[in-house]
């Protein structure tokens, strides 16, 4: 997916993917039990995390039904309880992103690709 339009009476308002991904991206960081973004390098063969301008590249985002549908992938501080970190990441996520893009998000999948301790 590339853009994703909202219908007004005056126009149409057409948000790409990318400033989805990053706003989303932005809000997972700030959750509690969250270390950051993950990405995979198939070069090397693992996860990395990522610095804060490339959150993007941790979250894919699509179009179902005219709904959003997210991926994140995510590291999680070691010993958080990482279901409550995932359903809070869900709850902020739904809210704040149906709210800043007024589309509806029919489903947030989270992928914990590690854990880090923190100091």
């Amino acid at each position: 997916m590339k853009n994703s339009s909202v219908n007004m009476h005056m126009g149409s308002i057409t948000v790409d993917s990318d400033v989805i991904a990053q706003y989303a991206g932005s809000v997972a960081v700030e959750c509690f039990g969250i270390v950051g973004m993950a990405g995979f390098s198939v070069r090397e063969g693992f996860v990395k995390l990522l610095r804060k301008d490339s959150l993007r590249k941790g979250i894919s985002v699509s179009l179902k039904n005219g709904k959003l549908v997210l991926d994140f992938h995510i590291i999680v501080a070691y010993g958080v309880s990482i279901v409550a970190v995932c359903e809070n990441l869900m709850e902020n996520v739904k809210y704040r992103l149906e709210d800043f893009t007024g589309l509806d998000i029919d489903k947030i999948n989270v992928f914990v690709e590690g854990v880090k301790v923190i100091d």
